[in-house]
């Protein structure tokens, strides 16, 4: 295929704009053949100069040499206008090369003092200060480890003055604070850096450049704080360009030295095939040997077997090696590489360098990096211990325990805590029941009641199979031991479990049975908890009103039994409120809201009254789940959290404490608890919760303006929510996430984001959704200035809105397609595109053309379809198509619009020589605009335009000076 000039050069400007990387690197490659086929020298050169910067900066710095090579020869051989327009890039990209050829061992160091030598003369030759030759001089000092040189040279470096030759703002001082930082002046070096983040940067090497400096002056001075934040956000911009894997080493480094080898292991694992395409031996013994501290430190602690997947090379097959090996490995091949630098260098610097960073020990305690990282070991905790969830108050759990007490008086005494929700002090007398007595011969009778307590410790401790042979010994040994209340008993928790483990017909015969046993030989307590297993059993088949029901007669039992006086009876008191509880939690699921919330108050009234603190908690949360008014909730919640209680009901009361303070707008403080919700997750393996709630995380955090955490918390998020196959949900936390990249400026991730997603929906149900994915993508693409791609996603967008069947959205994505070819400067296509927009809005339903969006619509398919005429130069049709536009906006009072499409009607009239008509609309327009408005400098430089083609000079140049305009007349 053969391309013109002018399709050469759109291809140039293309490949420009493409983000490094390995597509933009493959673009000027297949443009450098093109120019040279086409025997066009300027473009061959230009095309070499945009390779060598695609090059640096998209991993691939060994082909820098070569284009580099070509244009300093074709500059010097045959200098043209052209090749003095690039002289400033030529001049800089010595810079470029220096800093590469050192990182290739197999380079002669001869070769990079030449090139240094050259771009001295070139620097001096120009007039130029010697500020950068200086700093890339001092780098090759530090590279060989010659201290005193390094800073002689440093020395000059600083004292020379800045110019346009000169590293920016941001880099400059980066180097400088990374010398600082490598002779041990860590405060000197933060104090230099740190003014400099506080300004702009605007290099695609920062910021992440000098915060990754200055995460070791962080680090050893103090500011952990600030080191973590460094590590995240510098890590953010670098994890996804190969050019940077040296700097990714800094953050292996930086893991291993704040205890977080589990973060560093994630890290290496994401970017272990980068080593097998690594931009540079340097960057490869870099990370190599940072990776190896990671790993060995892993492995020091007992996580040697854990393993790591790596891609299949050239040298070996895909498959997992273990960290132990992976870490000798790497510590190997880090310390030959520094060995080759050495023998090329003549010191000993690299391998000095290597050997201390495999040797390096942390700096300081550990050093949570991410917003949810616990700061409590991690513990197992047992479930509840009641059907209230509460944990008993650990207060009791020392309880009296008499000296001389016989085992069936030990017992007895771990019976009466248990019945009234003091667990922890049952269990330290079951403990001090077993060192008594635990190799005493007893009767069946206490064998039993040991066997049942035993059951339950099994039940706790989620051991079901272990409970279920437990309770059935235990009845077995009450009935040879001629107590049949106490079997029947044992018998209903037998049959509850076994409803839950889906054995219904077994387990509620079981219970059943129980029930109606105790119901004529039991006690009142003993009826009444058993018609509660009922009502348990029910509740495992979701049989809610059949489980009320249940409920309701357990409580009458009580009622008609104790009347006033149950509030002395604490076995039955506590059976009570457990019951209320467990009422109010079935009301909830009927949806009867009033109800459950009166029995949720009970409940929480008569724990109050027994001093229940987790039974209190447990109420609260069960009252405050039922309310309407976020507010009350959060009152309700506050008690809960406060009370305390088992995890499950901390995270139950937090975690509605958060939704509920989100709800209220109220959510900076939300975020809190969602954090201690998701530690409460971690430390009891409930990951697959964990997934939806750090999605909720991450949407408070976005909406708190707190977006770096936003993307940690979502990302985190969205690899759970993919591991559990949520597929809907991890959809929904990309949209979230493009958002989120998108307000941090990370313009490529949050368009890799909406493309998969775009993906993810191709199906017929997912339509709208599809095509309003896809118009964000063309969105994002327009305002990165990559208008074709751009326009591509604005036409699948209209697509899928077509089929869809939106046709005011598919106007909108077509009229989009059409600005964004035009400002692509493809005016066939655009022309091609606005014809198939007019199309779209000619087929609009009447009932959809009336409405005021549509107006909208079509006015401005007449505001960008004058664009698009003006840029193929036919203005008369411009003239006409702008000419409807204000009336238009104006129907629908969209006056900002209006003034817009005045100034387009204007200018249309200047391009096509009618000053006279276009300067009293300008200046009407004028007039009605507003002093802060964003268009009133565009008004006063369109109307000083027509007052000079009037030539009515003295009024043009008064109104320039009035709005501070430049012209040039």
């Amino acid at each position: 295929m053969s391309y013109s000039a002018d399709d050469l050069w759109r291809l140039f400007d293309q490949a420009s704009n493409m983000p490094y990387g390995a597509g933009q690197i493959a673009a000027t490659e297949q443009l450098i053949r093109h120019a040279d086929a086409a025997g066009d020298p300027h473009l061959a050169f230009a095309a070499r100069m945009l390779a060598t910067n695609a090059y640096v900066y998209g991993g691939e710095p060994a082909k820098s040499f070569v284009t580099f090579s070509w244009c300093l020869a074709d500059f010097d051989r045959n200098p043209g206008p052209y090749h003095e327009r690039y002289l400033h890039n030529l001049l800089w990209y010595f810079k470029y090369m220096v800093s590469a050829l050192l990182k290739f061992p197999e380079v002669p160091l001869d070769r990079t003092y030449a090139v240094l030598d050259d771009m001295e003369r070139r620097y001096r030759d120009g007039g130029h200060s010697l500020h950068a030759v200086y700093s890339y001089r001092h780098l090759v000092a530090r590279h060989l480890g010659e201290e005193e040189e390094a800073e002689e040279w440093y020395r000059k470096w600083t004292a020379a003055p800045r110019d346009e030759l000169s590293d920016c703002a941001g880099c400059d001082p980066s180097s400088q604070a990374w010398h600082l930082a490598q002779t041990g002046r860590d405060e000197e070096a933060v104090a230099l850096a740190e003014p400099v983040l506080a300004g702009r940067l605007s290099c695609v090497e920062q910021p992440q450049g000098i915060l990754t400096t200055l995460l070791l002056p962080y680090l050893r001075t103090g500011r952990r704080e600030a080191a973590r934040d460094a590590h995240r956000r510098a890590y953010r911009r670098l994890r996804g360009n190969l050019a940077d894997l040296a700097g990714v080493a800094e953050h292996i480094e930086f893991c291993a030295l704040t205890g977080n080898e589990a973060r560093g292991l994630e890290i290496i694992e994401r970017h272990l095939d980068w080593l097998d395409r690594s931009p540079s031996p340097a960057a490869a013994m870099d990370f190599a040997a940072a990776a190896a501290l990671v790993l060995r430190r892993l492995d020091e602690v007992g996580h040697g077997d854990l393993t790591l997947h790596r891609r299949a090379h050239a040298d070996r097959p895909a498959g997992d090696v273990a960290v132990a090996a992976l870490a000798a490995e790497l510590a190997t091949f880090a310390t030959d590489l520094a060995a080759r630098f050495d023998a090329r260098n003549g010191t000993a610097a690299q391998s000095q360098r290597v050997a201390a960073r495999l040797s390096a020990e942390p700096i300081g305690d550990y050093l949570p990096l991410s917003a949810t990282a616990r700061r409590r070991p991690l513990v197992p905790v047992p479930r509840g211990a009641d059907t209230a969830g509460g944990r008993p108050e650990s207060s009791l759990s020392r309880p009296q325990i008499p000296t001389d007490a016989a085992p069936d008086q030990l017992l007895a005494l771990a019976e009466e805590h248990e019945l009234v929700e003091q667990a922890d002090a049952a269990a330290a007398l079951l403990a001090e029941f077993d060192a008594r007595f635990g190799s005493t011969e007893l009767g069946a009778a206490l064998l039993a009641r040991r066997a049942e307590f035993r059951g339950h410790e099994r039940y706790l401790a989620d051991d079901l199979d272990g409970a279920e042979e437990e309770w059935r010994r235990s009845a077995e040994l009450y009935r040879s031991a001629g107590e049949p209340v106490r079997a029947w008993s044992v018998t209903g928790r037998l049959g509850v479990l076994r409803c839950m483990r889906g054995a219904v017909d077994d387990g509620m015969g079981l219970v059943e049975s129980s029930a109606d046993f105790l119901a004529e030989q039991g006690d009142p307590r003993r009826q009444a908890a058993a018609q509660a297993r009922v009502g348990l059993a029910l509740l495992t088949q979701e049989r809610f009103a059949e489980a009320l029901q249940a409920h309701d007669r357990a409580a009458r039992i009580l009622t008609d039994a104790f009347g006033a006086e149950l509030v002395s009876e604490p076995a039955a008191a506590y059976l009570a409120a457990r019951i209320t509880l467990v009422r109010a939690r079935i009301l909830g699921q009927l949806e009867r809201s009033e109800e459950c919330l009166v029995a949720a108050d009970e409940s929480r009234e008569a724990y109050r009254r027994l001093g229940s603190a987790s039974g209190i908690a447990a109420a609260n949360v069960v009252y405050a789940q039922a309310l309407d008014d976020p507010a009350e909730a959060v009152e309700a919640y506050d008690e809960a959290v406060q009370a305390g209680g088992a995890d499950d009901v901390v995270l139950d009361a937090r975690l509605g404490r958060a939704r509920a303070l989100v709800a209220m707008e109220r959510v900076t403080e939300a975020i809190d608890d969602f954090v201690e919700v998701i530690g409460i997750c971690a430390e009891r393996s409930i990951e697959d919760g964990a997934a939806f709630i750090r999605f909720e995380l991450a949407h408070t955090y976005h909406r708190a303006g707190r977006d770096l955490e936003a993307a940690e918390a979502g990302e985190e998020a969205l690899v759970g929510l993919m591991r559990i196959g949520a597929q809907a949900d991890a959809d929904q936390c990309r949209h979230l996430l493009a958002s989120i990249y998108m307000d941090l400026g990370e313009s490529d991730p949050a368009l890799e984001m909406l493309d998969q997603l775009a993906t993810n929906l191709d199906g017929p149900d997912n339509l709208p959704v599809r095509g309003q994915v896809l118009e964000e993508a063309g969105d994002l693409l327009y305002r990165m200035d990559r208008d074709l791609p751009a326009a591509q996603r604005f036409a699948e967008a209209a697509e899928a809105y077509r089929l869809a069947g939106l046709p005011l959205d598919q106007l909108r994505a077509c009229r989009r397609r059409a600005a964004a070819l035009h400002w692509a400067e493809d005016g066939t296509a655009a022309m091609e595109a606005l014809e198939r927009a007019d199309e779209v809005a000619a087929e609009l339903p009447e009932e959809v053309a009336a409405e005021p969006a549509a107006v909208w619509e079509r006015a401005m398919l007449g505001y960008d379809a004058a664009r698009v005429l003006i840029g193929v130069d036919r203005l008369d049709e411009a003239l006409a198509r702008a000419g409807a536009v204000p009336a238009q906006f104006r129907s629908i009072e969209a006056f900002g619009e209006a003034s817009q499409a005045d100034l387009l009607v204007g200018e249309v009239l200047l391009r096509v020589e009618r000053p006279g008509e276009a300067e009293p609309l300008l200046r009407n327009t004028l007039a009605g605009l507003p002093r802060d408005s964003g268009a009133i400098r565009q008004a006063a430089w369109l109307l000083a335009r027509a007052l000079f083609d009037l030539g009515r000079s003295a009024e043009a140049e008064a109104l320039a000076a009035e709005y501070d305009l430049e012209t040039d007349d």
